[in-house]
């Protein structure tokens, strides 16, 4: 028998992936993954459905998220796991975030309407997500759809980049307010992907206000980066998470299990809490 293994960041069509909540069990279940972490973008709409569809393959999924959050204008995302998702606090507060992402979105589309891009609606982008958890992604969706731009990559490098034509700030939440929102619902914070977000100079602040793991592995990180951020773990004394940060057909650079971590390492992640 193989060891268990798990994908610890995975998102659904709840957030900004393509895939469905029975297409990610499925791919999961077919690559020989025994635990998922479902870890939408601002939104915990996607984790019921999921374990729903996980019973009949036997595959646990455990409770996540990716909360975004700014600091010195950089962009970090938190994961979270193993935390309450039917807490009353946390629904309300996702709730300003979504509705902040809908009003981020129309004022991007009011920025490519002033740039001559008129035929783009609210309501058509917003549909893209099964939830209000909207976000650019979807907007350089509708802009391939509609032949503004050749694919999604142009989409960000024109528009819709931090340098873009038509950037609008997100929802200002600092990384340490989203360590410790995780911390309060009993769940452990994970700084997401830190060899893509490069604040390794900020993590001993992370460490303080909670932060309690490193996503060391991550899918197209070199052994040696891998390496250097298993040290750093060490160093602070963290735990280790990995996961694809598989989105369906919406970054074909990944898919679900390309990154499968041991299945002791979320042992670890339950006995942190």
């Amino acid at each position: 028998m193989a060891p268990q293994s798990a994908d610890l960041h995975i998102h659904t069509h709840y957030s900004d992936s393509t895939s469905s909540p029975e297409e990610v069990v499925k791919e999961a279940h077919a690559c020989g993954l025994s635990c998922i972490a479902i870890t939408d973008h601002d939104t915990v709409d996607g984790i019921d459905p999921t374990r729903e569809a996980a019973k009949a393959y036997s595959l646990e999924v455990i409770s996540g998220i990716e909360l975004s959050s700014e600091i010195n204008g950089k962009d970090i995302h938190v994961l979270g796991y193993c935390f309450n998702d039917k807490d009353s606090g946390l629904i309300e507060h996702l709730k300003i975030i979504q509705s902040f992402r809908v009003e981020r979105m129309r004022k991007m589309i009011e920025k490519l309407r002033e740039l001559g891009i008129k035929n783009i609606e609210l309501e058509e982008v917003c549909s893209l997500a099964k939830s209000s958890a909207v976000g650019r992604p979807h907007l350089a969706a509708v802009l391939v759809e509609k032949g503004i731009v050749t694919d999604r990559q142009t989409a960000f490098n024109k528009y819709l980049s931090d340098n873009g034509a038509a950037y609008v700030p997100k929802y200002k939440q600092s990384p340490q307010d989203a360590i410790q929102l995780i911390r309060k619902l009993g769940g452990v914070a994970v700084l997401a992907h830190p060899a893509l977000t490069q604040v390794d100079q900020l993590i001993p602040q992370f460490v303080e206000a909670g932060l309690k793991g490193l996503e060391v592995y991550y899918a197209n990180t070199s052994k040696a980066i891998i390496h250097f951020y298993e040290g750093l773990a060490q160093k602070y004394n963290l735990l280790m998470t990995g996961g694809s940060d598989a989105h369906g057909k919406s970054k074909r650079n990944t898919c679900i299990g390309k990154i499968k971590i041991p299945y002791e390492l979320v042992e670890k992640l339950k006995t942190e809490r």
